[in-house]
């Protein structure tokens, strides 16, 4: 049978104890095997076997020592990305929190904004069922021209009404003259037929 080389001996062990498991034990058990192969007269032969045998599980040994090693930088770079990833995570979610908070401001913002659009609209339909300034302007201008002119009127009238009330108070002065004109001048007719006929008797 020929002698066995270290890979496949390595390659025994590692489908022996392939995640690494037991490595104190294989420790022990190598260092016993040492300790025997020192300790105990065997023959060459046996004696070469035993070292390639040892020299196997120092290999594996190493191989597993190689591979813990491995798997610890990996975990510590493992823990250095998921303690870059938290940070970013937690840088994430105050970001987040601020663009809520941005966003409600945002929303309050709005519904103000909505609120006074909806009372300026409300305002703007009552103002235009008024006229504007200049269509008031407007009528009232012309409002105090016709009161100018109704002022004019009634002082117009007013002066006529005077005047006629003067001209009525003449023609009744007349009139009265005049009656008494007339019944003056029937009195003295009256006189006059009577003193003939006293002079006849």
């Amino acid at each position: 049978m020929g002698a066995v080389t270290d890979d496949e001996v390595i390659r025994k062990r590692l489908l022996i104890d392939g995640d690494g498991a037991g490595d104190d034990r294989r420790i022990n058990v190598l260092l016993k095997s040492f300790m025997k192969w020192c300790n105990s007269p065997v023959s060459p032969e046996e004696g070469f076997t035993q070292y390639q045998r040892m020299v196997g599980n120092l290999a594996q040994c190493e191989f597993s020592m190689g591979k813990t090693l491995m798997v610890y930088d990996m975990n510590l770079r493992e823990m250095e990305n998921y303690e870059t990833i938290y940070s970013n995570i937690e840088q994430n979610i105050t970001s987040a929190h601020e663009k809520i908070a941005e966003c409600k401001k945002e929303i309050l913002r709005a519904k103000r904004i909505r609120k006074n659009r909806q009372e300026y609209d409300a305002l703007a339909k009552v103002i235009q069922q008024h006229p504007d300034r200049h269509e008031t302007l407007k009528q009232l201008e012309a409002l105090d021209k016709e009161l100018r002119q109704l002022s004019r009127i009634k002082e117009n009238v007013d002066a006529k009404l005077e005047l006629r009330k003067k001209q009525f108070h003449v023609l009744l002065s007349t009139i009265q003259e005049l009656q008494q004109t007339l019944e003056n001048d029937e009195k003295s007719d009256d006189d006059n037929q009577g003193s003939p006929a006293d002079n006849g008797e």
